[in-house]
């Protein structure tokens, strides 16, 4: 797969993002969805990856951001792997290249928040077998039963 920065331009990530965020609203209650929109991917403090197949022209496999909170803190956001290429390792791979650049931003600690659902557990699964673990609300979220925040510290 080849994961690289993406401008959001393309309509293949536009029409990615806008199923994510059909499918967190399927999920959550539209006051505990907090998926940012194609704008808030847009910003400076944001950097947006998306990952391809190999192959000629490649299939768009999925996607993942990386906001900066802090001096020293991150948030992901914007994790989702297309239906096609679910099971595959897309989400494996793009959270370890977002946790790796957080480090060499020499920032101190990345965090989250994603769903409390059931449709969220394979994704709460992937985030504590990369170290991060539960935590309280965090850079102006609050608590809320439909959301889960998890947090790690970055060596």
């Amino acid at each position: 797969m080849n994961i690289r920065i993406d401008d959001l331009q393309g309509p293949e990530i536009r029409a990615l993002l806008e199923e994510h965020l059909r499918h967190m609203h399927s999920l959550s209650p539209p006051e505990s969805v907090h998926a940012l929109d194609l704008t808030g991917l847009q910003r400076p403090e944001v950097t947006f990856w998306t990952a391809w197949t190999q192959a000629e022209g490649g299939e768009l496999m999925g996607c993942g951001a990386l906001k900066q909170i802090g001096p020293l803190h991150g948030e992901i956001k914007s994790m989702r792997t297309a239906e096609a290429f679910r099971g595959q390792g897309v989400a494996r791979a793009m959270l370890g290249l977002i946790v790796q650049t957080a480090r060499e931003r020499g920032w101190q600690r990345l965090s989250l928040e994603t769903g409390a659902e059931p449709g969220f557990e394979a994704a709460r699964k992937l985030y504590e077998a990369f170290g991060f673990g539960y935590c309280g609300p965090f850079e102006g979220y609050r608590e809320d039963p439909n959301s889960v925040f998890m947090t790690r510290t970055l060596d």
